[in-house]
C-alpha cells in the first residue's frame, strides 16, 4: 500500500512524507522540482521527476508503485500571483488536477487527499468560518481549489473514489526534527519573512495593509504548524482507509494572530529587533481568516501538540538558521534542480 505524494520535494509535501515514513508507511513522490528540492526527499524514497498534468506518467507510476492512495499538494500558492496570472493558475491548480484525478480513477487508486485551502471562503461574513459558510473566493488561487474540490465531488459520486479536502488556513513553521523546513528562496509566507529579516537575510519586512478592520488594523490569520498539518492529513487517510465518509474539514487552531502580533513573536522569540516598512494593501487579502476546527476533532480526532505561535516561530527561526550555515559554510545551499524540471508545476 504506497502513497503517492504529489509535491513531496516541497514545503508542505515533504513534511507529509516525513509523517508517512514515521508511521511506517511506504511513499513515493512526484515532484518535477520547480520550486521542491531533491534534499528535502528523505534516503530510500523513491522520486518521480515529472508533472502532475501527465497522465501517462502518473498512470504508469501508479501501476509500478502499487500505488493505493494519492496525497496531492503539487500547486501555484500566491494570492496576489493569481490575480496577475489567473489563467495560469487555473491550468496548474485546476487543469492539471483533473488529469491527476483522472490518471487515479483510471489506475484503480481508492483514496485521494487533497491539498485545499481557506482561500475557497473568500471574505467570510463570520469568524471562525466553519466549513458549511458559502464558498465564494475573490482570488483566482481559491476559485482554483475550490474547483478542484467540485472534480473530486463528482468523481466520488461516479466512480467510487474516496476522498478528503483539508482548507488549510496559514502553514508555518518547520520540522521539529530539522528534518524538513520552507525553502524555497522567494517564498512569500509571513513568518519566514519575518525569520529571515531577524536574521539578517533581507533588509527588512513589508507590513501590507493597516486599514484592515481588524483590531490593530492588520490582517488576521490562523497560523498552523506544519507538522500538526501532515498529522491531519495523516488521520484523513486512515480515516478514509477504514471506511470513513468522504470528508471537507478545516485545518487551523480555531484562534487567529494579526500581521503585527506574529512581527511581536518574532523579534521575542529571536531577540531582534529589525526594520518594518508599510506598504498598500495587496489584492486578494481578507482581512480576517480563522478556522472552525469543530469538525476535524470529531471526524478525525485530529488533536494539534504544536498550537503555540512561538514553538510556530521558534522551528521556523531554526530552520532559517541551517539555511544560513549551510550558505556560510560554502555548502550547497537548497535549490531546485534547474536540469530536471519537466513543466511548470510548482511543488507545494
Amino acid at each position: 500500500m504506497t502513497v503517492l505524494v504529489t509535491g513531496g520535494a516541497g514545503y508542505i509535501g515533504s513534511h507529509m512524507v516525513l509523517a508517512l515514513l514515521d508511521a511506517g508507511r511506504k511513499a513515493i513522490v512526484l515532484d518535477d522540482l520547480s520550486t521542491g528540492f531533491r534534499d528535502l526527499v528523505p534516503e530510500g524514497v523513491p522520486l518521480v521527476l515529472g508533472d502532475i498534468g501527465d497522465e501517462a506518467l502518473v498512470r504508469t507510476t501508479i501501476r509500478e508503485h502499487g500505488v493505493t492512495a494519492i496525497v496531492h499538494f503539487a500547486g501555484s500558492i500566491v494570492v496576489p500571483d493569481s490575480v496577475k496570472d489567473p489563467l495560469g493558475y487555473y491550468f496548474n491548480n485546476t487543469v492539471k488536477s483533473r488529469s491527476l484525478i483522472a490518471a487515479a480513477v483510471a489506475g484503480g487508486v481508492e483514496t485521494f487527499i487533497f491539498s485545499s485551502t481557506a482561500a475557497v471562503y473568500g471574505e467570510p461574513e463570520e469568524n471562525p468560518i466553519g466549513e458549511t459558510a458559502p464558498t465564494a473566493p475573490i482570488s483566482p488561487y481559491g476559485a482554483s481549489k475550490l474547483m478542484t474540490e467540485w472534480m473530486l465531488r463528482d468523481a466520488a459520486a461516479a466512480h467510487g473514489l474516496r476522498y478528503a479536502a483539508l482548507r488549510y488556513f496559514n502553514v508555518a513553521g518547520a520540522d521539529p526534527k530539522r528534518r524538513s523546513g520552507q525553502s524555497f528562496p522567494r517564498a512569500t509566507h509571513l513568518i519566514k519573512l519575518a525569520a529571515q529579516a531577524a536574521l539578517g537575510e533581507r533588509p527588512y519586512l513589508e507590513i501590507f495593509g493597516e486599514d484592515y478592520p481588524t483590531p490593530d488594523g492588520t490582517c488576521v490569520r490562523d497560523y498552523v504548524h506544519v507538522s500538526d498539518l501532515a498529522a491531519a492529513h495523516l488521520l484523513a487517510l486512515q480515516h478514509l482507509e477504514v471506511g470513513g465518509d468522504n470528508l471537507i474539514a478545516n485545518c487551523g487552531y480555531g484562534r487567529g494572530y494579526s500581521v503585527k502580533e506574529v512581527i511581536a513573536a518574532v523579534k521575542r522569540v529571536s531577540g531582534i529587533d529589525f526594520p518594518v516598512l508599510h506598504a498598500p494593501r495587496r489584492p486578494g487579502d481578507p482581512a480576517m481568516l480563522v478556522a472552525g476546527v469543530d469538525r476535524i476533532g470529531l471526524v478525525l480526532g485530529f488533536t494539534p501538540v504544536l498550537d503555540h505561535l512561538d514553538t510556530i516561530v521558534a522551528d521556523a527561526l531554526a530552520w532559517e538558521e541551517k539555511l544560513r550555515r549551510r550558505k556560510s559554510e560554502g555548502a550547497a545551499q537548497l535549490a531546485p534542480v534547474e536540469g530536471d524540471r519537466i513543466a511548470a508545476a510548482p511543488a507545494e
